[in-house]
């Protein structure tokens, strides 16, 4: 697996702290190219997430490690961002939610819990499920999507390595190949921030084709602090033409922009 073959780089405590940040730069500008090889099997993917999601359906994320926190993390920024409802967009990772913050010894080896895990949130044929693995091989993942394949959910997955018992197993592979890490293994790097980078692509991108974004803008974003209102009102202020004093008053009014602008406009 390229994710763990050596780093291309020798005594790395022996460089300067600048030619270590360099070096590792160097390496993070390769990510960006090896996704691009990869976007027709995302547009697959993303075309039938939005497609299940218009009828019901739920994205669910299963990880361990860093992969299973990146997916939680995607999958936590959906409501407040696009304003939809809670477990629309479902992270998990082995070890539960201890393991967000600890790791936890073995979960990650254990093949059955992840379906486990899945079926107590009632998993469903509406629904897709995207395994997350730099490796491509770890045991909580794979189980998850081969049981999930059985009961005909559709299935997706993010890896950094080629032709991957993960990729074999899914109905959409996608394979983010970023080479060896600045640090042998260390897979929280590259393969950490592509993987980051393709789950951005994919929330994105179907958010954006339910409706969730109006032009370029977070209409239907919660306001959950003072700088989310400032941009609400400067989202409405863009959109009607209005003073900041009425569009803090149709903010107020309406609880969000998306409801202030199409109120404004239908009068």
């Amino acid at each position: 697996m390229s994710t763990e073959s050596s780093s291309q780089y020798q005594n790395l405590e022996s460089m300067s702290v600048r030619n270590l940040l360099l070096n590792i730069n160097r390496e993070d500008t390769k990510i960006s190219a090896a996704i691009r090889t990869q976007i027709p099997k995302i547009e697959a993917l993303v075309k039938v997430i939005v497609e299940k999601m218009k009828v019901g359906g739920r994205l669910f994320y299963i990880g361990a490690g860093t992969s299973g926190r990146l997916g939680i993390l995607d999958a936590s920024e959906i409501p407040p961002t696009y304003g939809m409802p809670q477990g629309k967009v479902i992270g998990l990772i082995a070890g539960g939610d201890t393991a967000i913050r600890k790791s936890v010894e073995h979960a990650e080896d254990d093949s059955e819990q992840a379906w486990e895990d899945l079926r107590k949130l009632k998993i469903c044929e509406k629904d897709v499920l995207i395994g997350i693995a730099a490796s491509g091989r770890t045991p909580y993942v794979l189980g998850g999507v081969k049981a999930a394949r059985k009961n005909k959910i559709v299935t997706g997955c993010i890896t950094c390595n080629k032709k991957t018992e993960l990729s074999k197993n899914v109905d959409h592979p996608i394979e983010i190949v970023v080479g060896p890490e600045f640090v042998t293994g260390s897979t929280r790097m590259k393969a950490g921030t592509a993987q980051k980078l393709v789950l951005n692509m994919i929330s994105t991108t179907t958010m954006i084709r339910l409706g969730r974004v109006k032009g370029n803008k977070m209409v239907d974003m919660q306001l959950t602090n003072k700088k989310l209102v400032s941009r609400g009102e400067k989202m409405i202020i863009e959109e009607l033409g209005v003073t900041p004093a009425k569009a803090k008053a149709l903010l107020k009014k309406f609880g969000n922009v998306r409801s202030a602008i199409s109120n404004s406009i239908s009068k």
